[in-house]
């Protein structure tokens, strides 16, 4: 079974729906450890109630973004995790972590890449005052929300749509698509090459 650590910086809403779904068996993964850059962030208690091991890191402890990044690799390293998943995570990942993990770092962004990266994408949407908007699942480079498009999802923006309301349907559809995803691009290449296996 793979490994993944799931980065977050807020409230982990995309972690929690990661970890439901491997608890359920939909997401066939081991989720050794959550990486949280907040010390005081609900994640951490989402950690804590699903009995995943969380990793409270502060950035201002660190000299440099580079040792930052060389103390969370470390511990990847011990739990030899084999993808990182950043679900909410709220920094640009760094060329410490971007090498060591090179096309195994995976993000999702509430808005149909290439259009409103960055932060406050579903603000961005609204003022732009688009018809849709939507979910973005993609590899990570050093650039922002710029990495190669794994998946995406559209959502309609409605009439008189409210922030609040189009986070909620922009959430739903995250907290389906992710881990769909996830087991695509852990599992499905294994399992296409069983399933060959056991025709011939």
């Amino acid at each position: 079974m793979k490994k993944i650590a799931v980065f977050a910086s807020g409230s982990g809403s995309n972690f929690q729906a990661i970890a439901v779904a491997a608890q359920a068996g939909t997401l066939n993964v081991d989720i050794s450890l959550l990486v949280c850059d907040k010390p005081g962030a609900f994640a951490v208690d989402r950690a804590e109630m699903l009995g995943i091991a969380a990793l409270v890191i502060s950035p201002k402890s660190y000299p440099s973004k580079a040792a930052y990044e060389a103390e969370i690799l470390q511990k990847l390293a011990e739990l030899e995790v084999d993808m990182v998943v950043l679900a909410g995570y709220m920094r640009l990942i760094g060329p410490t972590l971007l090498q060591a993990y090179e096309g195994k770092i995976v993000n999702i962004h509430p808005s149909l890449l290439p259009a409103f990266p960055g932060k406050d994408a579903i603000g961005q949407a609204l003022e732009a005052e688009v018809g849709k908007t939507g979910v973005t699942i993609h590899y990570v480079d050093e650039g922002m929300d710029t990495g190669p498009i794994i998946a995406s999802e559209a959502v309609e923006i409605a009439p008189g749509e409210t922030r609040e309301s189009l986070q909620k349907k922009i959430q739903r559809i995250e907290h389906s698509l992710y881990p769909e995803v996830l087991e695509e691009l852990l599992n499905g290449e294994e399992e296409a090459v069983q399933w060959e296996k056991s025709v011939h």
